[in-house]
């Protein structure tokens, strides 16, 4: 385990095989982390925090940080309906049995963060502690057009400098505090070598899952299942630049929510990258807050 983790796969219920990565020791007597990625993301976007939680000496945790269907090391699924968050959770579950834990702390970003609210309603019992990263109950429709719009037309990079170059034009604007090597290790955790060149890491048929959305009126909100999430411990991260989950919103968790914590992080977009700045720190003191607390 040179590089920090070890590979674990495991069926879905309706039979793919997918892939998450373990980091740190089963058994090492404190609660586990669960990370959950965005849309098109995949377990390589939390390898620095994970490195963070699973080596601290004081509280070491085991971290799993899945793929979902479609994404990174986990099986494509010929049928695209499947892609939902609904599916997604099933899927985390089958995932969390396979590896024997009943409960963990739950890292959401963006649409991790979706799953997450799925999971309060399916099963709540699993969920000790919840961090949000730069989603809500309330998806900004302005968001989630520019997600589309950038993803309709993907970049397709023969070298990592142009797939680096590509991501700075898109997202730059957003992300004013980020350094050359924040931008590298987003490409690197986004592309994948083949030998056709650099390709994004997940089924281009992601992509047709947004395509039916009428981003000109809102969308559905999930408010009655951030509100059953209410006895969790909740540590709520937005992005300053966030163009996915208003400041309104956000402060409309915070009044809602009894166990809330908020973070707001400056020159940062959608989402926050949870291994800059005092991130892994600030999650780190919180999950060892309420941990003690119990």
């Amino acid at each position: 385990m040179s590089s920090g983790f070890s590979d674990f796969f495991y069926a879905s219920p309706d039979g793919l095989q997918l892939h998450a990565r373990i980091y740190g020791e089963a058994n090492s007597g404190h609660w586990p982390v669960v990370c959950l990625p965005g849309l098109t993301r995949n377990s390589r976007d939390f390898h620095e925090l994970a490195l963070h939680l699973s080596r601290r000496p004081e509280r070491p945790r085991k971290i799993v940080a899945f793929d979902y269907r479609g994404r990174g090391q986990s099986a494509y699924d010929p049928d695209v309906s499947h892609y939902n968050v609904g599916v997604e959770a099933g899927d985390i579950l089958a995932g969390l049995a396979a590896l024997g834990i009943d409960g963990a702390c739950f890292i959401g970003t963006s649409r991790g963060g979706l799953i997450i609210h799925v999971l309060g309603a399916l099963r709540p019992g699993v969920l000790r502690a919840i961090v949000l990263n730069d989603i809500g109950p309330v998806v900004e429709a302005g968001g989630l057009a520019h997600i589309r719009s950038y993803l309709e037309r993907t970049p397709k990079p023969k070298t990592h400098a142009e797939a680096i170059s590509a991501l700075r034009g898109a997202h730059g604007s957003d992300f004013p505090a980020l350094t050359e090597a924040d931008w590298e290790r987003m490409g690197a955790a986004l592309y994948r070598e083949t030998d056709e060149g650099l390709l994004p890491d997940f089924d281009p048929k992601l992509v047709d899952t947004l395509a039916g959305l009428d981003l000109t009126r809102p969308l559905p909100d999930m408010w009655p299942q951030f509100e059953a999430l209410a006895a969790i411990p909740l540590l709520a991260i937005r992005g300053g630049n966030s163009k996915l989950l208003s400041a309104e919103t956000f402060e409309w968790m915070r009044k809602r929510h009894p166990c809330i914590e908020t973070i707001t992080v400056e020159d940062q977009g959608h989402a926050p990258f949870l291994e800059t700045g005092g991130l892994p720190g600030a999650i780190a003191a919180f999950l060892d807050r309420v941990e003690q607390t119990v």
